[in-house]
């Protein structure tokens, strides 16, 4: 009971600090929304030519929501050492630290509803396997907001947490196949594609909207959860090594 309690304190702080401000709301859904209207307004030809991009669109405004305000929240509250005081709550800290990033996880599951919302305004999505879609949506917010959380604890500037997240997420944005398939690449590229945890969830997506999905839900869905898992335990290993032990 007291867990729950401090878990929700946490995430309500941190959603009245950092995700639910003005500017961070505006660029949440400003963001999706340029990208999606640039898409569809250059189409026009309905489910047909969106289908390809839909689940990239989705999976970015994903990406970038997640990542974005978690990396440069996180090494703020280092450099003021509020971070440091957090760390002393009574709380297991892989507790604590699924509490610090659920509000990442929710903002970029909010990011990722926009296309979808705008597609559905727009076109018919009847064909749309919704199930799919949420879980694909819920996985990568999760592995995003880990890879935010891992790039914060792993430098010291908020202008270092930012570069590496864009050295993380651009190579994604061109490899993973958002917006033409991973086959059109080079081949000397297309084995990094598989290394990037995005690959899996656009595919998922894919799957769920048009049809097309290269691998398996289960395995996309089991390879997302291991990237998931990995940069969380990199993630309190560094925690560890660098304020606990």
């Amino acid at each position: 009971m007291r867990h729950g309690i401090a878990v929700w304190s946490i995430l309500v702080k941190d959603m009245r600090t950092y995700y639910l401000k003005p500017p961070n709301v505006g660029w949440g859904l400003i963001f999706p929304l340029a990208w999606t209207s640039m898409v569809f307004l250059r189409s026009g030809a309905g489910l047909d030519a969106l289908g390809p991009l839909l689940p990239g669109l989705v999976a970015m405004s994903v990406l970038f929501g997640s990542t974005s305000v978690l990396a440069v929240a996180v090494t703020f509250e280092k450099r003021s050492r509020s971070f440091e005081r957090l760390l002393l709550a009574p709380l297991p800290l892989e507790l604590l630290m699924l509490a610090k990033t659920a509000g990442a996880a929710g903002f970029g599951v909010a990011n990722g509803l926009v296309p979808l919302a705008m597609a559905a305004g727009l076109v018919d999505l009847s064909g749309v396997a919704w199930g799919r879609v949420v879980v694909a949506v819920a996985l990568v917010a999760l592995v995003s907001t880990f890879l935010g959380l891992f790039v914060a604890v792993s430098v010291t500037e908020v202008f270092e947490a930012q570069t590496l997240s864009n050295l993380f997420r651009f190579p994604m944005v061109f490899l993973c196949g958002l917006f033409f398939p991973i086959e059109r690449l080079p081949g000397l590229l297309r084995p990094l594609a598989y290394l990037l945890p995005l690959t899996y969830g656009v595919d998922v997506l894919r799957g769920a909207v048009h049809g097309g999905q290269s691998l398996s839900t289960a395995l996309d869905v089991s390879l997302l959860g291991l990237f998931g898992a990995g940069l969380f335990w990199l993630s309190l290993r560094n925690i560890r090594r660098r304020w606990i032990l």
